[in-house]
């Protein structure tokens, strides 16, 4: 069983991008409201962009403003040429329409790849693919369960799995889990802390977990990690699995979306 450490697949990525041309940009965060999770990982962003040299452009926005005045922010953010990239931090507060707060960006500066004609794939894929080139691990011939169909996860992975694997099982939070015991590999994004059992996995499964959770001011994923993994190939771990890679795919993105 290979505990996958993610900072150092992170790490992979942030040096390979030191050997390219810097883009002379500004990277731009939008941050509503105050999230403990989202703030970690903006200080992760923020950090990355300073190893880098990347100018990085928080701007913290009060939950009170109304949908209107935050998309008016992020249009005057994009039509600023010295920005080279913006980040919608995620989750938004309850009260705004996400997606339509979403539509404001523009493909040229969207470097999560959350607007509909994206010019990069989204971060969730590129991880996974990082995590498969890093363990050898083929999936044409495998048999892929996916956990969750929201929007950020579930939804661009299930579509990307489309003709790579053998069978593509696309599950959510009130399926039949027994569907597990048939899959090689598992992608976990629903949201749900220690919802998967690893007695609920078939032996020698690979698991990949996006879950996020914050219970009692600790990071829970959708794997329970509290009980014996050794039955699986590898898994991602809750935090330091997923979480690094996604925040150095965020430069990959921003130095391709400024490619000269």
């Amino acid at each position: 069983m290979i505990r996958i450490g993610g900072k150092k697949i992170a790490q992979k990525i942030i040096e390979s991008l030191k050997k390219l041309p810097k883009p002379n940009k500004k990277l731009a965060a939008v941050f509503v409201g105050d999230n403990s999770a989202s703030e970690s990982f903006l200080k992760q962003k923020k950090k990355i962009a300073e190893e880098l040299g990347i100018s990085f452009e928080l701007h913290k926005l009060e939950e009170g403003i109304s949908e209107e005045e935050l998309k008016e922010e992020i249009r005057e953010i994009q039509n600023n040429i010295e920005v080279g990239g913006i980040i919608i931090q995620l989750p938004l507060p309850a009260k705004f329409n996400r997606e339509s707060v979403l539509s404001v960006l523009g493909p040229e500066k969207d470097i999560d790849a959350l607007s509909l004609e994206a010019r990069v794939l989204a971060l969730p894929i590129e991880v996974i693919k990082d995590i498969l080139s890093d363990q050898n691990y083929e999936i044409k011939n495998k048999i892929v369960a996916v956990i969750g169909r929201g929007r950020l996860i579930g939804q661009p992975v299930s579509e990307w799995l489309l003709e790579k694997c053998k069978e593509t099982i696309l599950l959510h939070s009130h399926s039949d889990l027994g569907e597990l015991k048939k899959a090689d590999l598992v992608i976990l994004g629903i949201g749900k802390p220690g919802l998967i059992k690893p007695e609920m996995l078939k032996s020698g499964a690979g698991v990949i977990d996006f879950g996020f959770s914050m219970i009692d001011g600790k990071i829970s994923g959708d794997l329970d990690s509290s009980q014996s993994l050794l039955g699986l190939s590898f898994y991602t771990p809750t935090p330091g699995g997923t979480g690094p890679i996604l925040v150095a795919e965020i430069f990959k993105n921003f130095y391709k979306l400024n490619e000269k």
